[in-house]
């Protein structure tokens, strides 16, 4: 290799490897309007279970989610809804939740939230995590959902207003 293209050549390699992540990423100030979108939708989903508004939890999930409710994994929009009916009988809801945390991917296309799920007293018995997908301009629904015994030390809810996280 000629002294001139020893350098010319990683100099394009790394100036290509910093430009590529920015093409298909969205701007910061479109991200932080987007990880509000989801934490109102992930609020929306919750407020259904409060509610015990069974039409409007479902209206929230992908036709092809995926639920792992304990050792079991629930494929679809109609094995999750199957599922989780049994959690909308009855006056109260057996549990809540609410967004502590949110992330968009630079795409802007899937985000994940998580955050503390209470019992009926309002302690934290469990952590969720689930995987918001973008649909359109301001549809998000969900694609995965999973909880996990425990909680983050420290974890509480969002506000719907907040714009950037711990």
């Amino acid at each position: 290799m000629k002294p001139v293209l020893a350098w010319v050549v990683p100099v394009l390699l790394v100036t290509a490897l910093c430009v590529a992540p920015a093409a298909g990423s969205e701007p910061a100030e479109k991200l932080s309007r987007l990880e509000q979108q989801v934490i109102e939708a992930e609020q929306r989903f919750a407020a259904s279970m409060a509610a015990r508004d069974f039409a409007a939890f479902q209206s929230f999930l992908a036709e092809e989610a995926v639920f792992f409710s304990g050792a079991t994994v629930l494929h679809g929009k109609v094995a999750v809804a199957q599922e989780w009916g049994t959690y909308f009988e009855g006056e109260k809801p057996p549990f809540s939740w609410c967004p502590a945390r949110v992330v968009v991917l630079a795409s802007g296309t899937l985000a994940h939230s998580s955050g503390p799920v209470l019992n009926p007293e309002g302690e934290c018995v469990a952590t969720f995590n689930t995987i918001w997908r973008r649909r359109g301009e301001q549809r998000w629904e969900v694609v995965f959902d999973k909880g996990e015994p425990g909680c983050a030390a420290g974890s509480r809810c969002l506000e719907p207003q907040a714009n950037r996280f711990p």
